[in-house]
């Protein structure tokens, strides 16, 4: 029988034995520069994505108007306010200045042509006036006498020149009668010869008081014309006096509504002065303003209907006036048959100005972008809604709603038709919140 030894038994063992050091895996500092390089390259490649353009600009979407452009019938007018005036104004002033003594109307009041208004009182108008008057009195019959002189001299030559061919006549008869007979003897040669010498003197102081009353008669009637024409020119300059003096009676000089006229007994007005006005009754015009951009396209002749109590009457612009004025310009239209019965002065009525006649067209809505670009350019935007490039166009006609495309746009595309405040100067925007 075989004997088998067993070892003894040993202590406990711990668990260390069991244990076993793993190595660590660690990346290689060359892998870390690389890893870190790439990830900075998609940081930047992201950035540089998103990252808006260096003439755009990011703007929220919520702060825009965005129309689409289509396609439509354009009519082609222009709303407008006008204000009620009269046709006529023809303006009071004072022609002399003075006191108000008195007046008869009252501010509103309608007046006939003729009709006294106030009247004024001036002393030292009136004493002028006197004065005046007297001193073309004195110079008028100053002149009435100096043409009576000259008629009297007229007159006295034409006797002298009647009494001098009696004595030609005279004498020419008895050197007629005696000629016969002296050449007979039977009258003597001195009595003969003095009869000759009588006819002849006579007959050559005939001529003379012809020749002298003839330069007399040209002289005095270039005189006379001129003494007649200072006294038609002292009678105007009477007159004129006289008027100065009945300017003081305040009258009206059409017919018509009084305004504006509020002077009171007793004040003192200066010459010249604005004294009220007078608006011609029943007949008015409508004055409205235009925007600048229709200053070419306006012209007399064209035709607005205007709406007043419910009821259409068709206008007609009678005036335009091309100075601008903030942005703008004034026009005058008349009514073409009778006017509204109710009108008043300063009242707002609507109109509708016919510019051209109605045609199909490429349409974008009317906004303020208009006023930003003046239509040569425009913002549209991408089909994902989520930018917008600046886009050339032209555009033509406008109305209250829409504006007509001439170039640069097709139906379906969309815009911004908002104001472009703050990005005028971009290319292109990037639209957030879309």
């Amino acid at each position: 029988m075989s004997i088998v030894r067993m070892k003894e038994a040993q202590g406990p063992q711990s668990g260390g034995g069991m244990d076993r050091e793993v190595a660590s895996r660690k990346l290689g500092t060359k892998a870390k520069i690389g890893l870190g390089a790439g990830g900075l390259v998609i940081l930047l490649a992201l950035f540089w994505y998103f990252m808006p353009a260096g003439n755009s600009q990011t703007v929220e979407a919520s702060r825009l108007t965005i129309s689409t452009v289509t396609q439509g019938r354009f009519d082609d007018f222009l709303p407008l306010r006008a204000q009620v005036q009269p046709s006529l104004t023809i303006y009071l002033d004072a022609v002399q200045g003075g006191r108000v003594e008195r007046v008869l109307v009252e501010d509103g009041a309608m007046v006939t042509q003729g009709q006294l208004l106030a009247e004024l009182s001036n002393s030292d108008l009136q004493l002028n006036v006197l004065a005046r008057q007297t001193e073309v009195t004195q110079q008028i019959n100053s002149m009435r006498s100096q043409e009576l002189a000259l008629n009297q001299t007229r007159l006295a030559n034409e006797r002298a020149r009647i009494e001098a061919d009696l004595a030609t006549q005279t004498a020419r008869r008895q050197y007629e009668m005696q000629r016969p007979l002296a050449e007979r003897g039977f009258v003597s040669g001195r009595t003969f010869a003095d009869s000759r010498d009588t006819y002849e003197a006579n007959r050559r102081r005939s001529e003379v008081l012809r020749r002298q009353q003839a330069d007399d008669e040209r002289l005095q009637s270039s005189q006379l014309a001129q003494l007649r024409a200072s006294a038609s020119g002292l009678n105007q300059s009477l007159d004129i006096a006289r008027r100065s003096l009945d300017s003081l009676n305040l009258r009206a000089p059409v017919s018509g509504q009084l305004t504006s006229f509020n002077i009171q007994i007793g004040q003192s007005l200066n010459r010249g002065e604005r004294l009220g006005q007078i608006d011609s009754a029943g007949r008015n015009k409508l004055r409205a303003q235009v925007d600048e951009f229709y200053l070419n396209r306006v012209s007399e002749g064209l035709t607005a209907d205007a709406e007043v109590a419910g009821r259409t009457y068709r206008m007609r612009v009678s005036k335009i006036y091309p100075q601008v004025r903030n942005g703008t310009f004034e026009i005058d239209l008349q009514f073409v048959s009778a006017e509204p019965r109710d009108l008043q002065r300063g009242q707002t009525v609507q109109l509708r100005m016919t510019l051209g006649a109605s045609s199909q067209a490429r349409l974008v809505p009317n906004g303020a972008f208009y006023n930003d670009t003046g239509g040569s350019w425009i913002f549209v935007v991408s089909p994902d809604g989520r930018s917008a490039v600046r886009r050339q166009v032209r555009l033509g006609r406008r109305n209250a709603d829409f504006i007509e495309v001439l170039e640069g746009l097709e139906p379906g595309e969309r815009v911004i038709t908002s104001p472009y405040t703050g990005f005028q100067e971009r290319d292109r925007l990037s639209l957030s919140g879309q």
